[in-house]
């Protein structure tokens, strides 16, 4: 017997319905995994209607791909390399693991299972296409993996089917560490509160490298902490014509012996007269700037240092040229009451989310360019101050799109291209209503000579929301971002 959500037993606390509710919970997740299943055989299916396309438009391939490809993102309202995977998996799931499909189709296994089954299995295949092995070899790594990932979680399962992939495929170690090296990669994701994960895949031996010597300066730093001194503000030296505390005088310095200056060793602060001491005692004087304890922990001590050593430091000349000139760029929104430190209210870091205040005033101490920006009661852009009439433009785009503005995707405007969405060669207007950011992949989409089947269309209607037409004819709207000032 099974429970539905809503449904009470007579004996709730009783172990049955404990039991019960824990089988349905399995059950229910099994008819997930028939679902991803009959999922992933649709878009097996329309694999194949891309090929029959292909094979009758074989120059348009790439625009092909990437018009269908954009379709499943905007309608599943995922993002384009989640498409593309979910694509890749679902072909090689149809055409190379049958005992895999059918058991995904049971729900013996997970989305998650097939995944680390497909992917890890790239090598077997790989193996049998250039035959090192014989096709057979292809079942047996199926039968094996099947055997882990029925019983085990998808991420046990990722360690064990790439060893047995490995071992089947006659890799060497030698080759599985050069193969790996190709996957060297930089990514980040947002994560709540303001924070943002950097994962950094890399050889092993440079990671721990790196770790090490983040951890002994991470320790170094919090051996000698408690070595600072407090320093005297620099404000204190401009006190009076010639005002000059003893304290702050070399030990050989003559003028230690002044009796204007070295009265038992005491001097007056002429702005508050705080008694001052030519020791090492220290008092309340406002003009001592003590420097604040610090209680970091050894791993915000590593993440600190790891954000001065990427950010501050240069690249070695050997690596290249001009990479020194190369510095990291963040676009930041903050009311200028907020700047001016007359309220606390967030800034935004554009594209990822809310900013401490602290953060943004740090930052726009530090910016070379400023924008000033007029907002509408809605949050949207509706000018900002220019030099030119061209970079206006540039600048008001940029504050107002933040990113690529195809449905769902996430691509920073820095590395899109401004696209007329009606297009100039046609009679598009050069303004702000008819402009805005595109990613390259999908700035392609729209070119005039891929074949009307396969081509985008872009109309931006008032306010800067853009539709987008495809080539099925379905319409997806992507509103333009809207600017939140928290209170």
């Amino acid at each position: 017997m099974f429970y539905t959500r809503g449904m009470t037993s007579p004996t709730d606390n009783s172990i049955e319905h404990r039991q019960a509710l824990l089988d349905a919970w399995v059950e229910k997740r099994r008819q997930i995994s028939v679902l991803e299943a009959e999922s992933s055989g649709l878009l097996a299916d329309r694999m194949r209607v891309l090929d029959d396309d292909v094979r009758e438009h074989p120059h348009h391939r790439e625009a092909i791909h990437r018009s269908m490809i954009a379709e499943y993102a905007a309608a599943g309202r995922i993002a384009k390399g989640s498409a593309e995977y979910a694509f890749s998996d679902a072909c090689l799931l149809d055409s190379d693991h049958p005992a895999v499909r059918e058991s995904f189709r049971r729900g013996g296994i997970s989305a998650g299972h097939v995944r680390e089954i497909v992917r890890a299995g790239m090598i077997v295949r790989l193996a049998v296409r250039k035959g090192r092995v014989d096709a057979e070899t292809l079942s047996l790594y199926d039968a094996a993996a099947l055997e882990v990932a029925e019983h085990d979680s998808p991420g046990r399962t990722r360690a064990m089917v790439r060893q047995i992939a490995a071992s089947l495929a006659g890799e060497t170690l030698v080759e599985r560490h050069r193969r790996a090296r190709s996957e060297r990669a930089v990514t980040m994701r947002s994560v709540d509160d303001g924070l943002a994960l950097l994962q950094v895949l890399l050889p092993e031996h440079l990671a721990a490298a790196i770790l090490d010597r983040l951890t002994r300066l991470g320790q170094q730093v919090i051996a000698t902490r408690d070595d600072q001194h407090p320093v005297l503000s620099p404000d204190a030296l401009d006190l009076g014509v010639d005002a000059v505390f003893v304290h702050d005088l070399a030990p050989d310095d003559p003028l230690r012996d002044d009796p204007a200056l070295n009265d038992h060793h005491i001097d007056r602060d002429p702005l508050g007269g705080h008694v001052v001491f030519g020791d090492d005692t220290f008092t309340t004087d406002p003009c001592i700037e003590h420097v604040p304890a610090d209680e970091r922990t050894l791993d915000e001590v590593r993440a600190d240092l790891l954000t001065d050593l990427l950010l501050a430091g240069d690249p070695s000349a050997t690596r290249g040229t001009g990479l020194d000139s190369i510095q990291a760029r963040v676009q930041v929104t903050v009311a200028a009451s907020t700047l001016a430190g007359d309220d606390e209210r967030p800034a935004e870091l554009d594209g990822f989310g809310p900013l401490h205040p602290d953060v943004a005033r740090d930052l726009a101490a530090r910016a070379a360019i400023w924008a000033r920006l007029l907002l509408g009661h809605d949050g949207t852009v509706t000018s900002t101050n220019a030099y030119s009439p061209t970079e206006a433009m540039r600048r008001h785009l940029r504050a107002r799109d933040q990113h690529c503005r195809f449905p769902g995707c996430r691509m920073p405007v820095h590395r899109c291209q401004i696209d007329h969405n009606h297009d100039h060669a046609r009679g598009g207007p050069t303004s702000n209503d008819n402009l805005a950011h595109l990613c390259v992949g999908h700035h392609a989409l729209k070119h005039p000579e891929i074949d009307d089947r396969y081509r985008w269309t872009a109309r931006q209607l008032p306010g800067g929301d853009i539709e987008w037409t495809s080539p099925l004819g379905r319409v997806y709207n992507d509103a333009v971002p809207r600017r939140v000032m928290f209170v």
